[in-house]
């Protein structure tokens, strides 16, 4: 999708996507890391937004409402129902909190009750625990988990031979929708003279750590 390849353009001009030597979490030597937490200022998280708006829009996805899980699910939830909301399609949106609340209100969800079919809005699905614990809070107030929207798909082995994201589907039965994923920045590396020098780097990468049939 055209969207795809112009959110990697972004995440490269932001910073947000560097390419060169990085460790994994997993000890893995990366030859790319993608950090969505550098989109820190108004203008660059209200583009990602739109890019996550665009993805909602373009998957098919029959949503009621967005979900955040804290902490960095709560301003791309919101951002993205802004989002939503200036291409016609206005949803309601929640986050959480980690500790719960034991005056006012009280509770760990804020804003628009779970109800219907709930995506979770996340950055990354590393090991999944954020997800887990969403799918129970949405399910824990009688919502339906609709799916998982997420910035980048790594698209890459965890233990197994499933990556994160599968495993995400398999366990829990639900879709995660990604604005773009490691074909597209493959793609989008093959096309651009100033990166082109990475693209080896990043198909040894592929090849070496990636899911089957990608």
């Amino acid at each position: 999708m055209d969207f795809s390849r112009d959110f990697i353009a972004f995440a490269c001009r932001q910073g947000v996507l560097r390419f060169g030597e990085f460790k994994t979490k997993a000890g893995r030597l990366s030859p790319y890391f993608f950090n969505a937490g550098l989109f820190c200022d108004g203008a660059s998280l209200g583009t990602l937004c739109d890019f996550y708006a665009r993805a909602i829009l373009a998957s098919g996805l029959a949503v009621d409402v967005l979900f955040g899980p804290a902490y960095k699910g709560i301003p791309l939830v919101a951002g993205t129902a802004m989002a939503l909301a200036s291409r016609g399609r206005s949803l309601p949106f929640a986050y959480n909190r980690k500790e719960a609340k034991d005056h006012g209100e009280g509770g760990t969800l804020v804003g628009a009750p779970l109800a219907g079919r709930v995506l979770i809005v996340d950055d990354v699905i590393s090991a999944g625990t954020s997800v887990r614990e969403s799918v129970e809070l949405i399910r824990a107030a009688g919502a339906v988990p609709a799916g998982v929207l997420i910035a980048l798909d790594r698209q890459e082995r965890g233990l197994g031979e499933l990556s994160a994201v599968q495993e995400v589907e398999r366990d829990y039965g639900i879709p995660v929708v990604s604005v773009a994923a490691l074909t597209d920045l493959i793609a989008f590396l093959g096309g651009s003279p100033e990166l082109e020098r990475n693209l080896d780097a990043v198909e040894a990468y592929r090849l070496q750590y990636g899911i089957q049939g990608q």
